[in-house]
């Protein structure tokens, strides 16, 4: 099991599909795409779709995920995607009382058993008490994830006074300003850390002075960009 957070957008699209008895029907099928765009996102379904589908097919409607973060599976019977909501629980030092906030995932598995057991997996590493509020199958057909081609890219070192070279490189990937914050177990009293992330920059995101500052303050000092220095989008 794995897990990725990225900017999700739903992607519907329509198009004439052979049956099991050979005629073809008007269907809409669903996919996730990862794109920090509305526009990214439309561009993309385009480009992975092109390479099934014969013949026209429409995007009939894009809208942003309720996720940000999908567990992905490595099983090969792994064919469907669920929809989890789960609610954090955290005891409030200073009240002393329990604080319970939602999160929704998207969970790859080949049944809703498994779906569960994959939750608890990835969870079960992270230290953070938690509760499964709901699982349900959604009506998914794919996730296409945005990939870097590594040749593509080369890490720098952020620098905050020697940086003039790279002024207008592109993000090849996220900046994450990552820290841990500790809590309390309720279940046996003792303190543990829970590893947070805030995203700097986005992937795509020029390297203006301004940006490069934001990098510095925050704590990064490694980044990834376009070797070309020429903003791409996908694959």
């Amino acid at each position: 099991m794995r897990s990725r957070t990225a900017k999700w957008f739903e992607c519907k699209i329509r198009f004439d599909k052979v049956q099991e008895d050979g005629f073809e029907k008007k269907v809409t099928e669903a996919y996730v795409v990862d794109a920090l765009s509305f526009t990214e996102a439309e561009n993309r379904i385009i480009e992975e779709m092109s390479a099934y589908i014969r013949g026209d097919f429409a995007v009939t409607d894009i809208k942003r995920a309720p996720f940000s973060e999908i567990f992905f599976s490595d099983e090969d019977l792994a064919d469907k995607w669920y929809k989890a909501k789960l609610q954090y629980i955290v005891l409030d030092e200073k009240t002393n009382k329990e604080k319970r906030s939602s999160v929704n995932y998207l969970v790859q598995a080949g049944t809703l058993n498994g779906a569960v057991e994959n939750i608890d997996e990835v969870m079960g590493g992270t230290m953070i008490d938690y509760v499964i509020v709901s699982v349900a199958e959604t009506q998914m057909m794919d996730v296409f994830e945005y990939e870097l081609d590594k040749n593509a890219i080369e890490e720098i070192d952020v620098v905050k006074d020697s940086m003039l070279e790279f002024l207008g490189c592109i993000i090849a990937e996220r900046a994450l300003k990552t820290w841990k914050e500790d809590f309390r177990d309720e279940s046996n009293g003792e303190i543990v850390s829970v590893e947070r992330n805030e995203v700097i920059l986005e992937r795509l995101s020029p390297l203006t002075e301004d940006n490069i500052a934001s990098l510095y303050a925050a704590g990064i000092r490694k980044v990834k960009i376009f070797k070309d220095r020429r903003k791409k989008v996908g694959k």
